[in-house]
């Protein structure tokens, strides 16, 4: 078989490959990075690991802590990250709507679209609670334990849910998480028959989420909006009444706004 000109790999410059792959060696859990670590992490020597970090400082991708002799990322990726969401047409559109659900709610309103097997969070718009979710932009949540993962994944086709979810482990973060593909389909299911979550406590102990899908002008789904809250701020009632209403409300005018008119996309 003839490979695509897409998987040829000749045009590939291995530094800047290294670069960026420093570059995703840091996450939440590992803020710090001594030069060793990094260069285990991307197994390249320790020299050529200097070199890239020597380079990726001097340019504000990276900020160097003289006491522990560890590197930080800089305020160079931050620019990144808000040029990338300053680009995106759905978090132009929906942030002044998600802003208004969560007054509406008083709940903590957010915008999320997968990314593989993972729903990343663009918008969040926080609630004024001492007890609330500590999700941040740009964290990713495995989707088939997400309000709003699931919220997508329902309304894709059966055979891609299967495809992404190939060889994956399910870890079980609650006891209200799916822990299997064929959980999983059960609840997506049951999602898709509904067109919205209602989640309590699938990842996140003691947190409630109401998430409803974002239609495009083709009908595809793009994404999905949400609100959480802790499950003691909301009766039952409550959460699959008022707030149920607002979060499908929100999800409409959205995909209004993207061109959405028809009926939603049945997977």
């Amino acid at each position: 078989m003839t490979e695509s000109p897409a998987s040829d790999d000749r045009y590939m410059v291995p530094a800047l490959s290294r670069g960026l792959a420093l570059l995703e060696a840091f996450s939440a859990d590992r803020p710090a990075l001594s030069l060793v670590d990094l260069s285990r992490e991307i197994g390249i020597s320790r020299s050529s690991a200097f070199r890239l970090v020597h380079t990726l400082v001097d340019l504000g991708y990276l900020q160097r802590d003289e006491p522990t002799k560890t590197y930080r990322l800089g305020p160079r990726v931050l620019d990144l990250g808000f040029g990338f969401l300053a680009s995106q047409e759905l978090v132009e559109v929906a942030q002044p709507r998600l802003n208004l659900l969560r007054d509406e709610t008083g709940c903590s309103a957010h915008l999320g679209v997968l990314d593989g097997r993972d729903v990343v969070y663009l918008v969040r718009c926080a609630a004024n609670r001492t007890l609330t979710s500590n999700i941040q932009v740009g964290a990713r949540l495995p989707a088939y334990a997400a309000s709003m993962g699931r919220a997508i994944l329902a309304f894709l086709p059966p055979d891609e849910v299967a495809r992404l979810h190939e060889g994956a482990e399910f870890t079980s973060f609650t006891s209200q998480t799916a822990v299997s593909l064929a959980a999983l389909r059960q609840k997506l299911d049951s999602d898709r028959h509904h067109g919205y979550v209602v989640s309590r406590a699938a990842f996140e102990a003691g947190i409630a989420s109401v998430a409803a899908p974002l239609f495009d002008a083709s009908g595809g789904v793009i994404g999905a909006v949400n609100v959480s809250t802790p499950e003691a701020s909301a009766s039952a009632d409550l959460l699959e009444t008022e707030i149920l209403d607002a979060v499908l409300a929100a999800a409409k005018e959205i995909s209004s706004w993207l061109g959405y008119a028809g009926a939603r996309k049945s997977a």
